[in-house]
């Protein structure tokens, strides 16, 4: 559930993953907690196929995780 946005983090100078909860979404209180609940689930991980999670914040209306950016691999031809 989300939406993901490529983002620069200007504070630390680094690229990062923005995952937005859409406003449809965010309208339903209980889906507003299981985000969170997913957003602090990613955090207690640490495995190199797991995105870290930085934050997890409210602006006006918006909820969103901010994570690990990873790069998409090109998957070659065997």
């Amino acid at each position: 559930m989300g939406v993901v946005y490529k983002a620069e983090d200007t504070k630390l100078e680094r690229i990062v993953a923005i995952k937005f909860l859409p406003h449809h979404i965010a309208a339903n209180a209980e889906e507003r907690e299981r985000f969170k609940i997913e957003a602090k689930a990613a955090a207690a991980l640490n495995h190199p196929n797991i995105a870290t999670i930085h934050a997890i914040e409210k602006v006006d209306d918006d909820t969103f995780i901010v994570m690990e950016f990873i790069r998409k691999k090109s998957v070659g031809k065997e």
